[in-house]
């Protein structure tokens, strides 16, 4: 059997419990929508910039996943990971974004601060912020790369080069702090070997690479993806073919690599292909079927 370690078993290992994410909104919003990169985000972005379930308020988020937790936990002993999913969350003025994370990070529930981002919002002082946020509590920046490969990054409008994403990389992991990449499988263009490159890159990557987010391409209303595909559509993966392409992505990555996302769950009100990715319970089932046989 193939071991891979995952978020919730690392988080336990950690804490000892279950620990569930907040989806939040911080008010950023990206240099690939207010045109001082381009306009209308990268081309699989929703309006919601990728966080169709965050909000402001804790409190809110909190009730939406409180749920999960077995009823043994009380309340008070329940703890959270704020992530700060939609849009660019290190975009903006350091000082509000600071009292703003802090703030968050004073709370004795949430034991980890995560924030979604591009690697061309990294700069000294967002790396100045991120060291005093750390020196709280733990920090983690998710950094979107999707891909190495060049002309599929012009294809989706990603909006910056492979070395911008490898300069933001080495700084954050120098300053210390958590980096995990975002990639996504299917995207239109690529063959699965390409697909595998990308992995096969990151899993070469010094320092080492600490955690992952492989994320099934979806096409999503309202989007320029949706459009192309309309016009013109491309191979959207079958569940059985998803699935499988994951187990090699897996079998390349480090042992040290913690496993964040093995698929997605994107909206379903907004969700156009692929329809079988809504039933995701079904979906992870699938994959840990898999990964016990590898």
């Amino acid at each position: 059997m193939m071991r891979i370690k995952t978020v919730n078993e690392w988080l336990k290992e950690k804490y000892g419990t279950k620990v569930y994410r907040l989806s939040l909104t911080s008010g950023c919003t990206c240099p690939n929508r207010d045109g001082k990169i381009s306009y209308g985000g990268c081309t699989f972005c929703s309006e919601g910039g990728s966080g169709d379930f965050a909000t402001s308020d804790i409190d809110e988020a909190k009730k939406k996943v409180n749920g999960k937790f077995p009823k043994s936990i009380p309340e008070n002993q329940r703890k959270y990971i704020a992530y700060f999913q939609s849009y660019s969350n290190t975009y903006g003025d350091p000082d509000r974004l600071y009292e703003l994370y802090s703030s968050v990070l004073f709370r004795p529930e949430i034991v980890i601060l995560s924030l979604g981002t591009r690697p061309d919002c990294i700069d000294d002082s967002v790396v100045g912020m991120l060291k005093k946020l750390s020196a709280i509590k733990p920090v983690w920046v998710e950094l979107g790369l999707q891909t190495v490969h060049e002309e599929t990054a012009r294809r989706i409008n990603r909006g910056y080069t492979l070395e911008v994403f490898e300069k933001a990389y080495r700084v954050l992991r120098n300053a210390g702090i958590t980096v995990i990449v975002h990639v996504i499988l299917g995207l239109p263009g690529e063959s699965e070997d390409m697909m595998l490159d990308t992995v096969r890159y990151l899993s070469q990557l010094n320092p080492v690479l600490e955690g992952i987010k492989i994320q099934l391409l979806h096409v999503l209303k309202n989007t320029a993806l949706e459009k192309e595909f309309r016009i013109k559509p491309f191979r959207i993966f079958t569940m059985e073919e998803y699935c499988h392409l994951v187990i090699k992505c897996l079998k390349i990555l480090p042992s040290e690599t913690v496993i964040h996302r093995m698929t997605g769950d994107g909206s379903k009100k907004l969700l156009v292909e692929p329809q079988w990715s809504g039933d995701k319970k079904k979906v992870i089932n699938y994959l840990n079927n898999l990964i016990a046989k590898s």
